[in-house]
């Protein structure tokens, strides 16, 4: 299918590795120019060599000052913005039980704030394109995970700014749709799997629990979700938050075995 994303300028906030190394490579063999915002230059460079195309953006954006420095350098840079994934961020562990104030806080940060700050400075050029946003979200949200209140609640806000960005912007045609992930197969998924006293044995307990296939889900099927909402294929869908996680959340898995 042609999702008539050539050329748009499409930026994917933690782009250049795991599920946004994913959505980049999809973009670009769909003709969009992806740009990177990511922290390390390096990475950022090394994927776009690889796809041929697209530009990049170094910055932290867990910094505040950051967010709207990198959208108003992608915008001096390339000129437009047609679309933006919210993808960047990490499931820091931090807990009720034994977080601080502080750590909270940053987790914050790191996983929701610079979403709304990335939305914000973009916005101009969105209203000028009727650009589309897509925010990438966790299944931790809904079925919680225990230990990570700091990940859980700005899933939870992620969620909750899909719905709310999505009546915002309905007056501009601004479309803003979420695609929730659950257990998506990367290298930061592996390095954490590789930590546990028997990694292939607790793996093979993650993929029996999910339902379609008994398999993690690939980035680029994560991507391609995220593609088709960019797309004007997908022009009358809107606060939407799509699951692409082979049932897991929402079959009960019980009657499956």
């Amino acid at each position: 299918m042609n999702l008539n994303l050539k050329d748009k300028v499409i930026i994917v906030t933690g782009g250049a590795k795991g599920i946004g190394e994913g959505i980049t490579r999809v973009l670009a063999a769909e003709g969009a120019f992806p740009v990177i915002l990511g922290r390390n230059e390096q990475d950022n460079n090394k994927l776009l060599k690889e796809i041929g195309t697209g530009g990049q953006v170094v910055a932290e954006l867990s910094k505040p000052e950051q967010c709207k420095a990198a959208v108003d350098a992608v915008i001096a840079q390339y000129g437009r913005i047609d679309g933006v994934v919210n993808n960047a961020g990490v499931n820091d562990g931090v807990s009720l039980e034994t977080g601080s104030y502080e750590a909270f806080i940053q987790s914050l940060h790191s996983n929701v704030v610079h979403y709304f700050l990335v939305i914000q400075a973009a916005l101009p050029e969105l209203i000028k394109n009727k650009g589309a946003i897509v925010n990438i979200g966790s299944k931790v949200a809904e079925t919680g995970q225990g230990g990570t209140s700091g990940y859980a609640a700005s899933n939870g806000g992620r969620n909750a700014l899909t719905r709310e960005w999505a009546i915002e912007l309905l007056k501009y045609g601004i479309r803003v749709n979420s695609v929730i992930v659950a257990e998506c197969y990367t290298p930061l998924y592996d390095r954490w799997i590789q930590t546990l006293p028997n990694p292939e044995e607790t793996l093979k307990k993650i993929t029996d629990r999910i339902p379609l296939g008994k398999r993690m889900t690939t980035s680029e099927e994560i991507a391609n979700m995220v593609s088709f909402l960019l797309s004007d294929k997908s022009s009358h869908t809107t606060g939407q938050i799509i699951h692409v996680d082979g049932g897991y959340v929402h079959l009960d898995r019980a009657a499956l075995t």
